[in-house]
């Protein structure tokens, strides 16, 4: 935070462990052109300045995208409380979709960093030392890939170098990672044969699970919690009901009823009661939209 970088500071930056010490020593002494042994932002500026070739464009239109992300993000902040269900719903679809996109682009440029590299370290295999990384990319997979290739390997020919008992710890905790990983991405999968049960007679067939969405109006949400009170008071009293279960989303006044009955039957004979019926007629005039009801039926003994 001192304005510089020192050259321990641009190697735990720019080391891409591919490049030996001794050339990121070298790029460094070519980028202090001011021979002060420090890197100052004009001198960083200079050099790849020089190297930007296409890449100029590229930043120069990354840089108007970042600026119009974060005027959009700004109307977003102002303008969704106030919007209607369908302009908040269209928004929230175009958020994700420029995701996706930056995402895809993402995905492409961290494939274009690991070919090249992966490109680099076959032609230079075993002619000169790189230096690894100490402080990871943001790209997770390139970070992975980097460690993978260039330091966690037992066999590794720079396992006992310098770098690695100054990371001890950290090394140590990567290899139980990568191993870990390693056995999840070999593990085969094992498929069960198909078996059939026939249910006995007098076992409980099918439990019958019962999903409520509901948004309520802000207005109507202390009349609509004492009606949901109620209703789960009664519900809940019936002799085919196993279990009700209420959540509310702490974005909005979205409330989720989950219900478990004995089964189908129970089920239908709770929606024939009056308790049932009045609770549906309130939401008449509680919900902003009409509640979705989603009912699965599971196995009642396995």
């Amino acid at each position: 935070d001192d304005g510089k970088l020192s050259f321990d500071e641009f190697k735990a930056y720019f080391a891409d462990g591919v490049l030996s010490g001794e050339e990121l020593h070298e790029l460094f002494r070519t980028i202090d052109t001011h021979n002060t042994d420090n890197l100052d932002t004009e001198e960083l500026c200079d050099y790849f300045s020089k190297h930007l070739g296409e890449y100029e464009n590229v930043l120069s239109v990354l840089e108007d995208l970042n600026i119009t992300i974060l005027k959009a993000m700004d109307k977003t902040k102002k303008d969704y409380q106030e919007a209607s269900n369908l302009e908040q719903f269209v928004t929230r679809f175009l958020l994700k979709e420029t995701l996706n996109q930056l995402q895809s682009l993402q995905s492409s440029l961290e494939c274009a960093m690991e070919t090249t590299e992966e490109q680099t370290r076959q032609e230079r295999k075993d002619s000169t030392k790189p230096e690894v990384l100490s402080v990871q990319w943001p790209g997770k997979r390139l970070a992975r890939r980097l460690q993978r290739n260039n330091s966690l390997s037992s066999n590794n020919p720079y396992s006992s170098t310098g770098w690695i008992e100054e990371d001890s710890q950290w090394v140590i905790q990567i290899n139980r990672l990568q191993k870990l990983i390693d056995r999840l991405e070999k593990k085969d999968l094992k498929l069960e044969p198909l078996e059939e049960k026939v249910m006995e007679e007098n076992a409980r067939s099918h439990i019958m699970i019962v999903q409520h969405q509901m948004s309520v109006i802000e207005e109507k949400v202390e009349e609509f919690r004492l009606a949901l009170k109620q209703y789960v008071g009664s519900a809940s009293a019936q002799g085919g009901c196993l279990h009700v279960s209420i959540q509310k989303l702490p974005s909005n006044f979205h409330f989720i009823v989950y219900e478990f009955w004995e089964n189908s039957n129970a089920w239908n004979s709770h929606l024939q009661m009056n308790y049932s019926k009045a609770f549906q007629s309130s939401n008449v005039d509680f919900l902003e939209t009409p509640e979705l009801v989603t009912t699965m039926l599971v196995p009642g003994k396995y």
